[in-house]
């Protein structure tokens, strides 16, 4: 089984543009990610897919592998298929560029998912780790998944799910990390379906499988992400590094 990782790294961005670009420690945010991705020692190749020029030299000036895209993307699933859509692979796991501090364990829990599948019932698998807190509950920015008995992902959103109208019912709210493992034929079924309503809704690209019937595995970590969204957030990663 050939399992690679691609970082998707798109130059434009709404909250903190060229935030990829942004130097932390003496390199960029996006070579950062790319060195500590390599550096899990999890994947068999491990390429950057991006729009940008300044991105693309970024990785290849300092020996690294790049893959420039040639559309326009929607999102992070669309420019991994480009990617590697000529590549001879089993498995893609999607690292987000602007998470730099790559914890190995929540890769290595999506890897397993994979190598124990052996009937093949599983199109992605992703992470998820609760949260208990209202404010963290209720903000649209953290995407909610609920599961069924044996882990497979039934919807995400952005609204508060399950709605808690009994509040004694012991739910546990668990949010998404944007961390996925692929097989090939999903990613490319997905690169090739148009999109439907859900996903419009929410603009959360992951309802586009499980609108068209991927099955999606998640895992449940303690591990939270670190990710630079916003230019306090590159401030408190120069500080946490």
């Amino acid at each position: 089984m050939k399992i690679i990782a691609v970082i998707p790294a798109r130059y434009a961005s709404t909250r903190f543009p060229a935030k990829l670009m942004q130097d932390l420690g003496g390199k960029t945010v996006i070579l950062r990610t790319y060195e500590a991705a390599v550096q899990t020692q999890l994947f068999d190749d491990v390429f950057v897919a991006t729009d940008s020029i300044l991105i693309y030299n970024e990785i290849i000036s300092n020996g690294g592998k790049a893959i420039m895209s040639i559309k326009e993307h929607e999102s992070g699933s669309d420019r991994i298929a480009e990617a590697v859509e000529n590549l001879e692979v089993d498995i893609v796991i999607n690292v987000q560029g602007d998470e730099p501090f790559i914890d190995k364990k929540p890769l290595e829990q999506i890897i397993e998912v994979f190598k124990n599948d052996h009937d093949k019932n599983v199109d992605l698998a992703s992470v998820m780790f609760e949260i208990k807190e209202n404010a963290e509950i209720n903000n649209p920015n953290n995407v909610k998944v609920i599961v069924d008995q044996k882990g497979f992902a039934l919807y995400f959103s952005r609204s508060v799910i399950p709605y808690p109208r009994d509040e004694n019912a012991g739910v546990r709210y668990m949010k998404h990390i944007g961390i996925y493992g692929f097989r090939k034929d999903a990613l490319m079924d997905f690169y090739r379906l148009p999109m439907l309503s859900l996903e419009a809704s929410e603009k959360l690209e992951q309802l586009r499988y499980l609108e068209y019937g991927k099955r999606i595995r998640m895992v449940e970590t303690t591990h939270g992400s670190i990710g630079i969204d916003t230019a306090e957030d590159l401030e408190k990663a120069r500080l946490l590094l």
